[in-house]
């Protein structure tokens, strides 16, 4: 069985659905734009150091705001003298928990969607297996001059990726693709304008382009 324990920015989470099974590509059963499918819903558990505590998110993907939000949360004491009160929940790091679990809950192929036996990956099998979500020699291609069609679906599979997470889309973009911010964003409008980015939304940093 796939650990599906992963770690962003100092969170460590164990990602799980909401019928208490471990989260895997499989589990994601929403299509969301025309290259990913993600899970519906998800519940991820992260215990901190300070404050010593164990936190449970749940979250939904909610349509009408293109990304994951938070629908629950509890707070259990790791020491005795740890009081759980509004003031400790406040500092929470719910939004990192959030981010940290995401990539766990969508899955891509980097075969097209439609391809017969097309193999789907969690983004986070992905970037543990590469150290990148797309392969270098894929986003070679889709920056290169003429490959509009290629670059339309990894902008879509990039941008999808951050902005359900609830992380900057065209910074993800210029890591992924080496190409400056203006690029990025101007690739962005293109796909929105092509109705490629239907049903994400980024609010992270946001800029006119999104």
């Amino acid at each position: 069985m796939r650990d599906t324990t992963r770690q962003t920015k100092g969170v460590k989470v164990d990602v799980r659905t909401i019928d208490d099974q471990p989260m895997n590509a499989k589990a994601a059963t929403l299509p969301v734009g025309s290259a990913l499918r993600i899970a519906p819903a998800f519940v991820a558990q992260a215990t901190l150091d300070s404050p010593p505590v164990t936190i449970t998110v749940m979250a939904k993907y909610i349509a009408a705001e293109g990304r994951y939000i938070t629908q629950s949360v509890t707070a259990d004491a790791a020491r005795d003298d740890v009081e759980v009160n509004s003031r400790l929940m406040r500092t929470l790091p719910i939004g990192r928990v959030v981010q940290a679990a995401a990539p766990s809950c969508i899955a891509l192929t980097l075969q097209g969607p439609e391809a017969v036996g097309a193999e789907w990956f969690s983004v986070a099998e992905l970037t543990t297996t590469e150290g990148r979500i797309i392969p270098e020699w894929i986003a070679k291609d889709a920056a290169a001059r003429g490959q509009t069609e290629l670059r339309m679906d990894i902008v879509e599979i990039l941008y999808g990726t951050a902005a359900l997470a609830g992380e900057p889309p065209t910074k993800l973009i210029q890591d992924e693709l080496a190409v400056p911010h203006r690029t990025a964003s101007d690739w962005i409008s293109k796909a929105r304008a092509a109705g490629r980015l239907e049903g994400m939304t980024s609010n992270v940093g946001r800029k006119a382009n999104g």
